[in-house]
C-alpha cells in the first residue's frame, strides 16, 4: 500500500472515545505539499460549541504522516503547532484498501498522563 490508495474521505467510529469527543470523524487525506510519499489532511469532528468539554481538541484538526509496510501512521495537529493526537492503522487485508483499523491516543496538553489507546474503524466513503 502507498500513501496515493488512501487519498479520499474516510468515515471514522472510534470505540470509547474520551469524555467529550465524539464515536465519529470524517478524514480528509490527500497528498502531502512537501513530501510526494506522504499523507496530509484534515480530521473533522462534531465538537460542542466552544468545545468546553474537549480541551485541547479542535472541529478540524491538521493531520500529516506516512504509509510504511501497510500501516498508516499520522499525527493530528488541533493548533498547527503540537501534536494533539496520534493515529496508527494498519488496511484490513481483505478490504481492497477500503478498511483501516488501529488505534488513535490523545497527546494533548490537556490528556490524562494515561491516556489509553483508543480503537478506531476507518472506511472509505464512496465516491472517491
Amino acid at each position: 500500500m502507498r500513501a496515493p490508495q488512501l487519498y479520499g474521505i474516510w468515515q471514522v467510529t472510534f470505540t470509547n472515545p474520551p469524555a467529550g469527543l465524539p464515536k465519529t470523524a470524517v478524514l480528509l487525506l490527500e497528498r502531502h505539499g512537501e513530501f510526494a510519499d506522504s499523507l496530509s489532511g484534515i480530521v473533522s469532528r462534531d465538537l460542542p460549541p466552544a468545545a468546553t468539554n474537549t480541551p485541547g481538541h479542535a472541529a478540524k484538526a491538521a493531520l500529516a504522516g506516512d504509509v510504511e509496510d501497510g500501516f498508516v501512521i499520522l499525527d493530528e495537529s488541533s493548533n498547527n503547532i503540537s501534536i494533539s493526537g496520534t493515529w496508527n492503522g494498519e488496511l484490513v487485508e481483505a478490504s481492497c484498501g477500503r478498511e483501516v483499523k488501529g488505534v488513535w491516543k490523545d497527546t494533548s496538553a490537556n490528556a490524562l498522563p494515561d491516556a489509553p489507546d483508543v480503537p478506531f474503524t476507518m472506511v472509505r466513503r464512496p465516491g472517491w
